[in-house]
């Protein structure tokens, strides 16, 4: 067998499993008790000590569980909604972008209660939220349409995720939708989860067709 015939081989193999993790990079659940059976250690933030009355300065630092994270957004700041037994996080601007960012290494998984909320700071029934989250490698977006208080959605990766945006969809009717977050949720993978990395499968692939080259120079050997 030739090296450059091995080499195609090896590029070829390369080729095909990349592109499968690529689309394997993250995995949605809209189950609050399968996101948490697929991750370890998830860490909630109620954000029930917000003020309700008063605005919220951006950048926000905060934690859920033992996973610390800063929310941000991109033009106002913060403004508290919901009720005082149970409070959210929205903002002052309803076209704002929250951005949950700092995460540290090794969370593997977010989610959470994302919705609407109206100027008052009440629920908006019909909102379509976008959520987005990112990791080095990739990154995976979904619209809710017609969210509700009880709407859940969570992330999880393959490697580390390094941020997360929340988005409402404006109403076409001219009114406003502002977006909102509660129980925001942070979480680590199981090992058991853990993939290689692209430079892992890289060479994984290079050693096997280098393994190949040996075997095939044996067998010439063999037959000189």
């Amino acid at each position: 067998m030739r090296l450059t015939t091995i080499a195609r081989f090896a590029a070829i193999l390369l080729l095909g499993v990349l592109p499968q993790r690529a689309a394997a990079q993250f995995t949605t659940y809209t189950d609050l008790a399968a996101f948490l059976a697929a991750t370890t250690g998830a860490g909630t933030d109620s954000f029930d000590d917000l003020s309700l009355t008063d605005v919220t300065p951006s950048p926000l630092v905060r934690t859920a569980g033992a996973f610390g994270y800063t929310a941000t957004v991109n033009t106002t700041s913060f403004f508290g909604a919901g009720a005082p037994a149970d409070r959210w996080l929205s903002t002052n601007t309803a076209t704002d972008i929250v951005t949950f960012s700092g995460f540290g290494s090794g969370v593997r998984g977010v989610g959470g209660l994302f919705f609407g909320s109206d100027v008052g700071g009440a629920f908006r029934p019909g909102s379509s939220i976008i959520l987005t989250a990112f990791t080095m490698s990739g990154r995976s977006s979904r619209t809710v349409v017609d969210a509700t208080l009880a709407t859940f959605i969570g992330f999880v990766a393959q490697s580390d995720i390094l941020s997360f945006t929340v988005e409402a969809v404006q109403p076409l009717d001219g009114s406003f939708a502002w977006p909102t977050v509660n129980d925001f949720v942070l979480a680590g993978a199981p090992v058991a989860d853990v993939v290689p990395e692209p430079a892992t499968w890289t060479m994984m692939v290079l050693g096997f067709g280098m393994l190949v080259l040996v075997v095939a120079r044996r067998r010439t050997s063999r037959i000189a």
